[in-house]
């Protein structure tokens, strides 16, 4: 969660947010919200609120209670359903493959739509053993219609070879920790050589200094923008796509203002020059993290 209340909102016109390609050439939104903590009616405001200043891509989860929530914000907002990538993500709980497709199958009746756009494996769960099972399933679920797209999440170069050695289908997009305090550039390097996409979630380094860092600001200064924005515009820059979360207007406005920053090379290298050993938010390891 980002420091909002110390960021001052500047009034910039929105604009739709432009578009990415994934290897098979579906569009992609190039930046997207999040939505961990978006429930209830509060929640359907704040989703219905972004995709009217121009969000095209809803980041949510079984996990996380609110895929209900960002439905009905979709199938009640004023913009074409095709236009918008509804995402969600398998638990697990749900790795084997029979489960994986009933709970596939939840998800699309829990958010109300005819269609799914993107299903991501939340994580490995490596002691389990059971996401080549679960990846398999997405593929029918794909092959059934019941979601466009399929990708992973928190999966590391030996995860994701295993997926592609043994079935054959890359993922569209890995979803991994991306922030200056742990910025993975090798992992986004591995996405990009296998042609996968890289989201980025907590993109504003949840939970931590960042956006007081000295460097953060005072690149922030030189643009003119806000510490916010510049962290967000280097996540583009490397070509990720920052899924920022934020509930209020003026927030999610100015989140999604920033495809005109233009970095230079030396300050994206100062921020990626922020990492460390230590970076990751809530110190879940792909390694090691099992998720119910």
């Amino acid at each position: 969660m980002q420091d909002d209340e110390q960021r001052a909102f500047r009034p910039e016109p929105a604009a739709v947010a432009p578009r990415r390609r994934t290897a098979d050439g579906l569009a992609f939104p190039a930046i997207g919200l999040g939505s961990l903590e978006a429930r209830g009616s509060d929640g359907v405001a704040a989703v219905t609120s972004a995709l009217g200043l121009g969000y095209r891509l809803l980041d949510t989860a079984f996990i996380y209670d609110n895929e209900g929530t960002v439905g009905r914000a979709l199938r009640t907002a004023p913009v074409p359903r095709d236009d918008v990538v509804f995402s969600t993500k398998l638990p697990g709980r749900a790795h084997s493959a029979d489960l994986a497709l009933q709970y596939v199958e939840e998800s699309l009746f829990r958010s109300g739509l005819d269609h799914l756009d993107l299903v991501l494996i939340h994580w490995p769960n490596p002691r389990v053993g059971l996401y080549t099972e679960a990846w398999r399933a997405l593929v029918e679920a794909r092959e059934r219609g019941l979601t466009r797209m399929i990708g992973v999440s928190n999966f590391l170069p030996d995860h994701l070879d295993r997926l592609i050695d043994e079935t054959g289908v890359a993922p569209a997009v890995n979803q991994i920790e991306v922030h200056p305090y742990f910025p993975q550039l090798d992992l986004q390097a591995e996405n990009a050589r296998r042609g996968i996409l890289t989201e980025g979630w907590s993109p504003l380094g949840r939970g931590t200094d960042l956006l007081e860092h000295p460097v953060v600001r005072r690149i922030a200064e030189v643009h003119a923008v806000s510490p916010a924005q510049i962290v967000l515009a280097w996540s583009v820059t490397l070509g990720v796509i920052p899924l920022p979360r934020a509930a209020d207007p003026s927030w999610q406005a100015e989140n999604l203002d920033v495809f005109a920053i233009q970095l230079s090379e030396d300050e994206v290298a100062a921020l990626s020059g922020l990492a460390r050993p230590d970076g990751r938010v809530s110190g879940q390891d792909p390694r090691t993290h099992e998720e119910f």
